[in-house]
């Protein structure tokens, strides 16, 4: 009688342990920044008014970091989510437009971010490409389709939608942040707690051992982009809502902002390892450095110059970790 081999998952102490020193590392990054700015500008930084802007400012930017969580703890990528935001919303906005319905632009928005998703898994695990590559070519495409839809030109959303949903608040919150909040608690629940949150963890560890266990490889890669991708095309359903435009040319290093907050928040590039808790603190660290930065008066520039030094430390951090866990 064959023995089925049990895929490795994350839920093993040790690797339970690496998760856990790593979120209280950023956690200490992000609150000593906090802390910093704080005492550097208590009037203007530590204010409600102002840590309202800084929630605001990371709430869309959250969702396309959590679902690219998912796909870098497969050991992938999705350099895609950018173009995927931006045409997603051009859908929508000429669909409401032509029909003046704004609860069929939300739907065209999310299922047209996930028919991308989906496209991107499909190729990745059946066609056998690689997901740089496929990830690569699906961003170009996906620019170059809003471009051909707008002819270069931003398209303006529904006033209904801007002046309502944009501008609508909960407890004093903005209902986008409240909207972003709650599928990233969902969706960090799911990656912690449940099947699918397992097999993520164990293809992201080892594909060919996750196989042999029985899960069902391709068909979960297709499933994890395409959550991906429906993700992002909420995220330009929510960007159309709060800006007003569809930002055409606003959103070409949105997939590189997600993959740093990822990547800062602990998240392995090498897959296996990774929390969307760490995810939400990742988002936060450089949305908190450019607010600071632009009270103090520091130069933007500094800002980019200081998030790549942290991306950079960052992964240093999990290849020296690999290599204790190796030896």
């Amino acid at each position: 009688m064959s023995v089925i081999e049990t895929p490795p998952e994350t839920s093993a102490p040790e690797k339970t342990r690496l998760r856990d020193r790593q979120v209280v590392w950023i956690a200490a990054v992000l609150a000593a920044l906090l802390a910093v700015f704080s005492i550097l500008r208590p009037t203007s930084f530590a204010t409600s008014f102002n840590l309202l802007n800084l929630v605001s400012d990371a709430a869309i930017l959250l969702l396309l970091a959590t679902g690219m969580t998912y796909v870098i703890i497969t050991a992938g990528i999705d350099l895609s989510v950018g173009g995927v935001l931006v045409f997603s919303a051009v859908a929508a906005t000429k669909l409401m437009d032509a029909t003046g319905s704004l609860l069929l632009g939300a739907a065209t928005a999310v299922l047209t971010g996930l028919a991308w998703g989906l496209l991107n898994g499909f190729l990745i695990a059946k066609g056998r490409i690689p997901a740089l590559i496929v990830t690569l070519g699906t961003l170009g495409m996906s620019l170059g389709g809003a471009l051909l839809l707008t002819g270069g030109v931003d398209l303006r959303a529904p006033g209904d939608l801007n002046l309502g949903l944009g501008l609508a608040r909960w407890l004093g919150v903005p209902v986008i942040a409240w909207i972003c909040a709650a599928i990233t608690a969902v969706l960090g629940v799911t990656l912690a707690r449940t099947r699918f949150g397992r097999h993520t963890y164990a293809i992201g560890s080892n594909a060919k051992a996750a196989r042999r266990g029985g899960v069902a490889v391709n068909r979960h890669l297709i499933k994890v982009y395409g959550l991906a991708g429906l993700l992002a095309g909420l995220a330009g359903y929510l960007s159309l809502a709060k800006y007003g435009i569809t930002g055409v040319s606003a959103h070409s290093t949105d997939n590189l902002q997600a993959i740093a907050a990822v990547v800062i928040g602990g998240t392995s590039l090498f897959g296996g390892v990774g929390t969307v808790v760490g995810t939400v603190i990742g988002v936060f660290i450089p949305v908190v450095l450019q607010n600071g930065f632009q009270i103090l008066g520091v130069r933007p520039f500094w800002q980019q110059v200081v998030v790549g030094a942290v991306l950079v430390a960052a992964v240093y951090v999990d290849q020296w970790q690999r290599g204790r866990r190796d030896q």
